[in-house]
């Protein structure tokens, strides 16, 4: 991608966002997937754990 193409994409982009309306912009955050799960913060160790513990619940007897 050249310099230009890169520049007049951002410029594009800042454009589209600027002319976004409040409720447009609280409405693509709320889409965002929140930064609070365990997932965002440590990666796949603490999903692998949960799995493991629940598929150790249902085969127990």
């Amino acid at each position: 991608m050249d310099r230009n193409d890169y520049v007049k994409y951002l410029t594009e982009e800042m454009v589209k966002y600027m002319q976004m309306s409040k409720q447009e912009k609280k409405q693509r955050k709320a889409a965002k997937p929140s930064k609070k799960s365990a997932f965002y913060w440590f990666g796949i160790i603490p999903f692998a754990l949960r799995m493991i513990k629940k598929k150790h619940k249902t085969t127990e007897y």
